[in-house]
């Protein structure tokens, strides 16, 4: 089976692909350069997945996977959520969303927050498999560490040993992840599919 990957975001298209690259039975693609990104104006994690495959699917004939994410503080009622990756704006780099974070949550003690992704395949047909990941922690008061992309370098989940997302393994930060959570539930599904 042939699955294309819909991220236009190289470092995560990566992730993604490491994440799916353990089924035998599926054939991931990166996504077309020629495809031009959708708008994602969804309300929920859930739509803006959707939004983001079935565009690929539309475009190419050939299923799609695509995942939306998002962080969640505690602090800023849920914010940024759906709009976690233009936080800082649309063309905001990591650094601008991080400094803007930094920002609105500086004199906070409360820095409690929460990866979600909502991961989600979409057939041609019109079936779709989706899953859930959610990751607890919160957000340090400044960046440490190097490798991951996004907010990696401020987030400190719950359940590692006090580093951030940007300080761990590619494959530690897998394991604890959202992103990595959501997409094991999903290659399940798909093993049971296939």
């Amino acid at each position: 089976m042939k699955l294309i990957v819909a991220s236009a975001n190289p470092a995560k298209a990566a992730e993604i692909m490491e994440l799916l690259d353990l089924i035998g039975h599926v054939e991931l693609i990166r996504r077309p350069l020629d495809v031009p990104e959708p708008i994602e104006d969804g309300d929920t994690f859930l739509d803006n997945a959707r939004i983001k495959a079935r565009a690929l699917v539309i475009a190419t004939g050939v299923a799609a996977v695509a995942d939306d994410t998002g962080l969640e503080v505690a602090a800023l009622e849920g914010a940024p959520g759906v709009h976690t990756a233009r936080y800082a704006g649309p063309r905001a780099s990591a650094e601008d969303n991080i400094a803007k974070l930094l920002g609105a949550l500086e004199g906070v003690e409360d820095r409690r927050a929460r990866w979600r992704t909502l991961a989600l395949i979409a057939y041609p047909d019109g079936h779709e498999l989706w899953a859930e990941g959610v990751c607890e922690g919160r957000i340090g008061f400044e960046p440490w560490g190097s490798n991951g992309f996004g907010y990696d370098p401020i987030f400190i989940p719950d359940e590692g040993d006090g580093r951030t997302f940007a300080e761990m393994s590619s494959d530690e930060k897998h394991d604890l992840s959202h992103r990595g959570q959501a997409f094991r539930i999903l290659a399940r599904e798909l093993e049971l599919e296939g």
